[in-house]
């Protein structure tokens, strides 16, 4: 897959999972992807202090995101 077309499978993926953190009154925003993997979000609302956005944002977030885009090798919030 071209750098642009995973780059842009990585914004549709992120969109995909939004809903569920909007629902616990969360929610996701996408700050950068490099061009070595790297996708760097920043968790808002409720996730933003949430004792548990560390799992969310590695067992969810990017889990998905790895599963459906190979090209990402990590997640981080920003």
């Amino acid at each position: 897959m071209s750098e642009a077309a995973w780059k842009e499978k990585v914004k549709e993926v992120l969109e995909d999972v939004r809903p569920a953190l909007q629902r616990d009154g969360g929610d996701v925003e996408l700050l950068e992807i490099t061009d070595d993997g790297i996708v760097k979000v920043a968790l808002q609302g409720h996730c933003a202090g949430c004792p548990m956005s560390q799992m969310t944002l590695k067992m969810g977030i990017e889990q998905h995101l790895k599963r459906l885009v190979p090209e990402v090798k990590e997640v981080v919030n920003m």
